[in-house]
């Protein structure tokens, strides 16, 4: 009988404990409170229509840390096209019987690597934010950049088109991949 009253306060103890446990409208787990970063969410993924990245950069110079957010944000960019063409120029030289293929293929890279080095024409910064911390005085900058897929394979065609060390073959191979590609994301810009 003790034990049984006994469990049942401890139970009842319990019981009136919990709603003292959620702490309110914080929302801190042992990994600490969330952070709201700018530009995340949908609206700055890249998606069917466009490529898009976001950077932060910090440093105790405005100028610098604008300079590495821009940087990172390039980079993302940068990969996500790098990814895209690997996938895309596999498989359509997997779907064709050519000794070139290979060479092709690093042409193409190659090609990836010089057109993200150059000024793209088409990149749009959609939005900077700049904060400084009062006590370190660094400021931190976020940035995010976007670029229409059928602009970014228009460029590169073009720059194709332009490259004097591609042979005939390799370039008419890259302007089939790239018209394929643009042929899709004008598709996507007119749904």
């Amino acid at each position: 009988m003790l034990l049984r009253t006994s469990i049942g306060l401890l139970a009842t103890s319990l019981l009136l404990a919990l709603p003292g446990c959620k702490g309110g409208a914080k929302t801190t787990t042992s990994a600490g409170p969330k952070v709201e970063m700018p530009f995340t969410g949908n609206k700055y993924e890249s998606n069917n229509r466009f490529f898009r990245g976001t950077g932060t950069g910090t440093s105790v110079k405005q100028n610098i840390a604008r300079s590495k957010s821009d940087l990172e944000a390039k980079n993302q960019l940068a990969g996500q096209l790098g990814t895209t063409i690997r996938a895309v120029t596999d498989q359509y030289l997997g779907q064709t019987e050519n000794a070139n293929n290979a060479e092709v293929a690093d042409k193409f890279q190659q090609l990836v690597r010089e057109v993200m080095s150059t000024s793209i024409g088409d990149l749009r910064k959609i939005g900077e934010e700049i904060r400084q911390n009062q006590e370190t005085q660094e400021f931190t900058v976020y940035t995010a950049y976007e670029i229409k897929k059928n602009a970014m394979f228009r460029f590169m065609k073009k720059q194709a088109q332009l490259d004097q060390k591609l042979d005939e073959v390799t370039r008419k191979r890259i302007e089939e991949i790239m018209d394929e590609e643009i042929k899709k994301a004008d598709a996507e810009d007119h749904d």
